[in-house]
């Protein structure tokens, strides 16, 4: 078990972030072991055929960053120093790794397994031969990101954002013991104190003025804390609507979250009331768009009637505004189901 001590300032340092490096370093996991998440196995399918391009010691090395027991090195995956930072400014910092942490999180990552063979040069005395290693994971990581997540990454980013605005609103109503609540089975929040279950590690971190970093991700199948017992507290954990990046809600679905109850149909119209049903999760409007198979005018022209009516809230968040059910719209949403039409 890893446990993390938070104090009070530490509470109100809790912050979010994005890392799109932290998602392909993640997702490599779901390459080695296709029994992590039968979600993403489409995905999976077209990558392995892109990693066709690879050559067969680049592969080897770039899947030797996951462990036997699915751990990675920390080094890879850098905490976050803003809220959304680009994927080229993460690998800068994982460039400027010194190499006596490389040789110190690929052992420890790997413990108490030796290092793959890919790998060996970790131990060698010399630094500069660390060096020549973290230098090539860094391009083989810059190429796999182009070709497996980036295509991805604005329909990964409106997931992840999402769960962060459902998460935040958690902790408004309830603070930190209705955030973890149902962030995953693994966790338990109880007298200032976060402690992470089925850890393969055991240690303990006492916070000590530096904050909580959450970083959710639609590749972590459970939650991942930093191996070391140095790094501040932080935490990658599943993000909530992973299924709608590859299952697009079906146009007619009567029994799905997307139904509206019969009534709405007549009252709104089968296009908003179908809308209304989208909503009980916050989401952007060109990913409602999406999930609908329709423009994101179509979407704004009934967001904006539906708002009008009170019936969903919008917030901003970040470069975007998320649109959620208020309450009088979930007490209307939860009526009997019944067929609602596509949006149009």
């Amino acid at each position: 078990m890893i446990s993390f001590e938070l104090g009070v300032e530490d509470l109100a340092d809790t912050r979010f972030a994005v890392s799109p490096l932290s998602e392909t370093v993640l997702s490599l996991r779901v390459l080695h072991d296709p029994g992590l998440s039968v979600l993403h196995l489409p995905w999976r399918r077209s990558v392995l055929d892109a990693l066709a391009a690879f050559d067969g010691s680049d592969t080897d090395l770039l899947m030797s960053l996951v462990a036997t027991r699915l751990t990675l090195p920390d080094f890879v995956t850098p905490r976050p120093t803003s809220f959304a930072p680009s994927f080229e400014d993460e690998l800068a910092v994982v460039r400027r790794t010194p190499p006596a942490l490389v040789r110190r999180d690929l052992l420890a990552a790997h413990a108490p397994d030796p290092l793959p063979a890919a790998l060996h040069s970790a131990t060698a005395a010399d630094d500069s031969a660390v060096a020549a290693l973290r230098d090539t994971i860094c391009e083989l990581l810059h190429r796999y990101w182009e070709i497996a997540i980036r295509p991805l990454w604005p329909q990964i980013r409106l997931v992840v954002e999402a769960d962060m605005t459902y998460r935040a609103r958690r902790l408004a109503m309830g603070g930190a013991r209705l955030l973890f609540a149902d962030m995953h089975p693994s966790l338990r929040w109880s007298d200032g104190v976060l402690r992470i279950d089925k850890m393969l590690s055991t240690h303990h971190v006492r916070a000590s003025g530096r904050g909580l970093l959450l970083v959710p991700s639609v590749f972590a199948h459970k939650p991942a804390p930093p191996v070391s017992p140095e790094e501040p507290p932080a935490l990658l954990y599943p993000s909530r609507g992973v299924a709608t990046l590859w299952a697009p809600v079906p146009a007619h679905d009567s029994h799905g979250p997307a139904a509206a109850g019969s009534a709405l149909v007549p009252l709104l119209g089968a296009p908003r009331a179908r809308l209304l049903g989208l909503l009980a999760e916050p989401l952007a409007t060109v990913e409602i768009a999406r999930r609908l198979r329709v423009t994101p005018s179509a979407v704004s022209q009934h967001l904006r009637v539906l708002h009008a009516a009170g019936l969903v809230t919008r917030a901003r968040h970040g470069r975007q505004v998320l649109y959620r059910r208020s309450g009088l719209g979930d007490q209307l949403a939860t009526a009997a189901p019944g067929e609602a039409g596509p949006l149009a």
